[in-house]
């Protein structure tokens, strides 16, 4: 009998065994599994999460290559329309029979072409100053958003005013550009959109980051309107906006101040002069 029991006891310790490991392997297969599936969702998720991005990538660069072309577009228009009959006008001033004509004619022909020819100096000259402002060009950002500021509250249609703290040093003419524009295309959206009675920019540094403020008490969007349209076909100055921003290795932020009495944009930028 003894025999017989040490048998039975040999005979469930190695059930028992058996079915433990069976147990421990199921589980290790069961987790396995789980991993494994784990696993392809976060790659998958990954996988999703680089596509959004790079159409994002896309949409941005889409935004900057229609401003280009918008831009060409209007240079090649305002040369084709203005200057382009003003030189045709000079040149029929300054024909073959200008020589055999009498002096009096000849000068006067000559007088009309140089007008003629100082007008078209003067279009050349706006079409230039249109790519970089010449306050830009020569004083700097500051300048030049004070006198975009100053232009606009001379109207009396908004209060508009504008403040640098810490602007002591200029930055890559470039980049200052960049950043001016960014600032106008804000400000005409504000002014065109937003119904504001007052709009105010304001500017500072802080370690190493270069801020620029715009508060205004009309109708505004917040962070979320503005990555929903961002990611839709409308929007085109928004978009170029967050390409130039892009461009600056900056950032944009659109929000409702805590007080929820006005709109506040924040532009957000390294000191940096190595990505312009």
């Amino acid at each position: 009998m003894p025999l017989l029991q040490t048998i039975e006891s040999s005979s469930n310790v190695s059930t028992v065994l058996f079915f433990g490991t069976l147990g421990m392997l199921v589980l290790a297969i069961g987790l396995v599994v789980f991993i494994v599936f784990h696993q392809r969702k976060v790659i998958k998720y990954q996988q999703q999460l680089q596509r959004l991005e790079e159409e994002q990538q896309q949409i941005l660069l889409n935004a900057s290559i229609r401003w280009q072309e918008e831009e060409r577009q209007r240079i090649a228009a305002d040369l084709h329309d203005d200057a382009g009959p003003l030189l045709a006008t000079a040149r029929l001033y300054l024909n073959d029979n200008l020589v055999h004509q009498d002096i009096s004619t000849q000068l006067q022909s000559i007088y009309n072409a140089k007008q003629i020819i100082d007008d078209t100096i003067q279009l050349i000259r706006n079409i230039s100053h249109s790519l970089m402002p010449p306050t830009l060009k020569n004083f700097g950002l500051e300048s030049a958003i004070n006198d975009l500021f100053q232009k606009i509250s001379g109207s009396g249609a908004i209060n508009a005013s504008c403040r640098f703290h810490d602007y002591r040093e200029r930055m890559l003419p470039q980049r200052e550009l960049l950043i001016f524009r960014v600032a106008q295309e804000l400000v005409n959206n504000i002014l065109k959109h937003s119904n504001s009675s007052f709009i105010h920019l304001t500017q500072n540094t802080s370690d190493g980051i270069f801020y620029i403020r715009l508060h205004h008490d009309g109708k505004g969007i917040t962070q979320t309107d503005f990555e929903r349209m961002n990611k839709s076909s409308v929007g085109l100055g928004l978009k170029n906006i967050q390409s130039r921003m892009k461009v600056l290795d900056g950032s944009v932020l659109f929000e409702k101040d805590a007080s929820q009495t006005f709109f506040k944009v924040t532009l957000e930028m390294p000191l940096s002069d190595t990505t312009a």
